[in-house]
């Protein structure tokens, strides 16, 4: 999956032009420290809540996916999703009682399935696009300009964000077994 001689390194990326690259260097190894932090867990484990109001692991991992797929319309179709698109995307995105209805009781694999299908989707699109196309601005947050370098960075800064999320939950986890 990750080509491990070269990690490490931004740079450029077979199939992608050099920017749209550099984006796809810092996903892959986002993404190569998330599939790290998931490796091996049980659906027990994936479905762990911390109280009542907690996101699970399971729930965080669908809201990954969730975010990608709604950034590829917002970004790739140039358009905000459907109604019937936000149903069925909306426990990812929203998380709370949808997303601990949609996301329990799948093991690991359910999860990393949809990960890589969504982020395939991501790169072969990223193929067909230049890097003028990253530059591109629309009105983003708060009636701000935003271009698609920057939207594209917040799909693997939110996934950052929720593998440290992650972590911890494993951590009381296992905290919690030890009781």
């Amino acid at each position: 999956m990750f080509d491990m001689s070269t990690i490490f390194l931004v740079d450029q990326k077979e199939g992608f032009t050099p920017n749209i690259s550099h984006l796809v260097s810092m996903m892959n190894y986002t993404r190569k420290t998330t599939l790290e932090a998931v490796e091996g867990l049980s659906a027990e484990e994936l479905d762990y809540l911390v109280h009542d109001e907690a996101n699970s692991i399971g729930m965080l991992l669908g809201h990954m996916a969730a975010v990608e797929r709604v950034y590829q319309i917002i970004t790739f179709e140039k358009r905000f999703p459907t109604e019937e698109e936000e149903r069925t995307l909306s426990p990812g995105l929203e998380l709370g009682e949808k997303g601990k209805e949609a996301f329990k009781g799948f093991p690991l694999e359910h999860y990393l399935e949809e990960l890589q299908t969504v982020r395939n989707e991501t790169f072969e699109k990223f193929m067909s696009l230049s890097d003028a196309w990253l530059f591109e601005q629309t009105d983003w947050w708060w009636n701000q300009p935003g271009n698609n370098y920057f939207k594209w960075f917040h799909v693997f800064e939110d996934e950052i964000n929720h593998r440290g999320q992650i972590r911890m939950i494993k951590k009381m986890y296992s905290k919690e077994l030890v009781r």
